[in-house]
């Protein structure tokens, strides 16, 4: 029987190194609030500012690894800040307000993820919010390439509610309709404002129906399309999807934050369906559920692309679209900002094309024309 050295101490275990995060709020309850709840996450330690001024004045003795940036701030507005932050000193920042123009606004600017401030008094939905903005920090760190390490606990479970509790997992068939209309359905999160206004702009009029989930709370997605449909460089409609739109060539639907999105055949066409249900892959609306409509719905017919976020929303479900015969298309690495749901769908082996940003209109266009290019046949 060996005996332990007494002579050499046990090797302590290792921890991921502390990432700071600096929370910019000028109520001092929020502030304490927000750090309660972050550094419940012992990955995380909180440094607090009551304003952009105090917070420029740690910056210059310590960079954090996130910025946790409230909107509406005396002497300097967090908008304001956002823009010369982003200017001088580029990092992950993450918006909390109630705002949604200026949510949009932020994201467009560079905020990696917007949250919505919660009802505090509602301890009911307060669990539920405070794990939704734990994530969109975990999201923030992963986005700043930091040293983040997964952590699913010590069993490896994943508790998550899939697909299932929305759609069952049917096969496609073409039965049951007579449409003959391609489909283009797109995941995208983390990063994903900037990416979806240049991967639209990248369309034609002639471009077909398309059926869009960005990871966005509830209220922001209607704001967020109304920006999209003004913007000049992008030449086919944008909406917030309302149940039973029709999906139309040359326009794009975004599906609500808050609600689940799906397409389901009619006649010679599409049309989105809105459905409550719990979160799928903790998000809601869910790219995965989008995903496994579009396979059931369209099969071979549809084009599924899967753009910069973290995590594994959407993977399956593109999975279950190559397999129906869609086209499956992932954003590169270089062209995303956070390379989660993209590699994972690459590692299941669920994308037929990995392709930058820049190209990936062009790649569906070449499927609209030549279907043989892709696996519309």
């Amino acid at each position: 029987m060996a005996l332990r050295d007494r002579s050499k101490p046990p090797t302590p275990p290792t921890h991921p190194p502390s990432i700071e995060v600096m929370v910019v709020d000028d109520s001092a309850v929020i502030r304490q609030r927000l750090k309660s709840i972050i550094e419940s996450d012992p990955r995380f330690r909180v440094s607090l500012a009551a304003d952009p001024y105090e917070a420029v004045a740690m910056l210059s003795k310590s960079v954090p690894g996130v910025i946790v940036l409230d909107v509406e701030m005396p002497r300097m507005d967090g908008l304001t800040f956002l823009r010369k932050l982003m200017r001088q000193h580029p990092m992950p920042v993450v918006l909390c307000t109630s705002v949604a123009d200026r949510a949009v606004t932020a994201l467009e600017m560079g905020a990696i993820e917007v949250i919505a401030k919660p009802n505090w008094l509602d301890a009911a939905r307060l669990s539920e919010w405070s794990e939704s903005f734990l994530e969109s920090i975990r999201n923030a760190a992963r986005a700043g390439r930091l040293p983040f390490r997964e952590d699913r606990g010590p069993s490896g479970a994943d508790p998550r509610y899939t697909a299932d509790v929305i759609l069952p997992p049917t096969p496609y068939s073409p039965r049951g309709g007579s449409t003959t209309e391609p489909l283009v359905v797109v995941g995208v999160s983390t990063g994903g404002v900037q990416a979806i206004q240049q991967l639209l702009a990248g369309f034609p009029l002639t471009v077909p129906g398309i059926v869009i989930v960005q990871h966005m709370p509830a209220d922001f997605t209607g704001a967020f399309a109304d920006r999209l449909d003004k913007d000049s460089r992008i030449k086919i409609g944008v909406s917030e999807a309302r149940h039973h739109d029709p999906v139309r060539p040359g326009h794009a639907l975004i599906i609500p934050g808050g609600t689940h999105g799906l397409v389901k055949r009619t006649g010679s066409g599409y049309r989105v369906e809105l459905q409550e249900g719990p979160p799928v892959c903790l998000h809601r609306p869910s790219v995965e559920v989008l995903f496994r409509s579009a396979a059931q719905a369209a099969g071979p017919l549809a084009a599924g692309v899967i753009m910069t976020c973290m995590g594994d929303d959407g993977a399956g479900g593109l999975l279950e679209m190559r397999e129906a015969g869609s086209l499956t298309i992932a954003q590169n690495e270089a062209s995303c900002v956070v390379f989660g749901m993209p590699r994972e769908a690459i590692r299941r082996g669920a994308a037929k094309y990995v392709v930058p940003l820049d190209a990936i209109a062009n790649t569906i266009m070449a499927w609209v024309v030549n279907p043989e290019a892709g696996t519309w046949h």
